[in-house]
Parts: structure tokens; sequence; C-alpha cells
């Protein structure tokens, strides 16, 4: 996996990612044998995801309902 942009490219800043957080959270609940053969690949995209978006985290706020509708 030479050409994987997201192992030669990894998050500048993985404290200030909310997927790096949220990784290491499920991480501690998930033991490893339990991991499947994505496991990786598929946290290091969603690291990579929010930090292409500059860091602006756009999901609902602390106390706001994610679900709630404006209409």
């Amino acid at each position: 996996m030479a050409d994987d942009p997201l192992r030669s490219n990894p998050p500048s800043d993985p404290a200030g990612n909310p997927v790096r957080r949220a990784r290491a959270m499920v991480e501690a609940e998930v033991p490893p044998a339990r991991r499947g053969p994505g496991w990786d690949r598929h946290w290091r995209e969603l690291e990579a995801y929010v930090e292409a978006q500059a860091g602006v985290w756009t999901g609902a706020g602390a106390g706001e309902d994610p679900f709630a509708r404006d209409d």
C-alpha cells in the first residue's frame, strides 16, 4: 500500500480531530480481535475527510438535537 495517500499524509493535529477522538473511545471498547480487515482504513478515511475540511466540524453542537427539523 505504498501509494496510499492516507498513510503518507497522516492528519496534522490528531488531538484536534473529532474523528480521532471518537476512534480512541471506540478502540477502548472494541478489542483488536473483533476489528475487521477494513477497520484502520475506515478510520483513516474519516480522519482525512475532517482534515480536508480545514477542521470545520458541521455536526450538531453540544446540547443540540442532531435530528431536529426546521419545518
